[in-house]
């Protein structure tokens, strides 16, 4: 909770506005009304405002009509939206007759909104999937520039403070990208130092993770580690990056003096970057489930503008907090 508390007041430093496409739903807008009483984001609420006031009304929300509503079948900037929509994607063979019915499904509202500046950032997935979350947002919003791969980080608070930052890791890809190359993971480590700095607010020590510690195996598999690492290096020379590491020389210092001698990484590290999405998923789950460590994520990684996936499982307080970690992402970004 200290964690979560923090990212709210950093939020709160730079107030942020973060759409909600889903938000005629029973947890989006009981999010919604708590993140407007504690004031650290503004929103804008994409459904039927009929149906956002009555819903305000039967749960007792008395906070939602400090948001801005936008009905997607009446909204005034649908012709606006219309045209960026065809003058990013027309050349791909999208028609005027096609833009017009997107333009009213909610979640490519919320995409062409972040992708016009009208909004900062936007959390969605509650009720959608995720491939029908992150459609329209690599559609329209795209990655940043020099990134060409979205990744999926989790914080990780590990109650034997022994570890990383007193306990708090970063663990990505976990979510997204199945298979990166080295320079795709080479981004991937890049990204995630970033919100290492931004999110998690510690300085990354990064380790590029593998079966092999400097060298002591041989595999394609290691020289892509290898390879990503020495352009993660060259892509930020601001981050201390190193690899490739076994998982032990990377996070007990006794282990990584012997396997690693002289790495300002190896013992150290905060930062684990997992070769492939296989072997980060299996990874933050062992560690969430056997060590009772809090999983904070997926963030979404390496997007224009912060666009952040729920699990269709959330509580309330998951929208609370992702929408406190988009408006932080959305502030690193300014």
């Amino acid at each position: 909770m200290e964690f979560v508390e923090r990212i709210k007041a950093k939020a709160a430093e730079e107030i942020k506005t973060i759409v909600l496409p889903e938000a005629a739903e029973e947890r989006n807008i009981k999010a919604a009304n708590q993140i407007i009483k504690e004031g650290f984001a503004k929103l804008v609420l994409i459904g039927n405002p009929d149906q956002i006031h009555h819903l305000a009304s039967e749960y007792y929300l008395d906070e939602i009509g400090k948001a801005t509503i936008v009905d997607p079948e009446n909204n005034p900037k649908k012709e606006e939206y219309v045209e960026l929509m065809l003058k990013l994607r027309a050349s791909k063979g999208l028609t005027r007759e096609q833009a017009e019915k997107l333009i009213v499904d909610p979640l490519y509202l919320a995409a062409l909104m972040v992708k016009n500046g009208d909004v900062d950032g936007e959390v969605a997935g509650a009720n959608n999937a995720t491939g029908d979350v992150l459609r329209p947002a690599f559609q329209y919003v795209k990655t940043l520039p020099g990134i060409s791969v979205v990744s999926g980080a989790f914080i990780m608070l590990i109650p034997d403070t022994m570890f990383g930052e007193h306990g708090m890791m970063v663990f990505a890809d976990c979510a997204v990208h199945p298979n990166p190359t080295a320079e795709e993971l080479a981004q991937i480590a890049v990204m995630t130092g970033r919100t290492a700095r931004v999110i998690a607010g510690i300085e990354p020590r990064i380790a590029m993770l593998s079966f092999s510690t400097k060298g002591s195996a041989k595999n394609e598999m290691v020289d892509k580690v290898v390879s990503a690492t020495l352009l993660a290096q060259q892509m930020d020379p601001t981050l201390m990056i190193d690899g490739e590491l076994q998982a032990d020389a990377a996070i007990v210092p006794g282990i990584g003096a012997k396997k690693a001698p002289g790495s300002k990484i190896a013992g150290k590290a905060n930062v684990l970057v997992f070769p492939t999405l296989e072997v980060g998923n299996i990874a933050y789950k062992l560690v969430q489930r056997m060590a009772h460590a809090e999983a904070i994520g997926p963030i979404l990684q390496g997007m224009a503008a912060p666009i952040n996936d729920l699990s269709r499982g959330c509580s309330v307080e998951d929208i609370v907090n992702l929408v406190a970690i988009t408006a932080c992402q959305a502030g690193g970004m300014t």
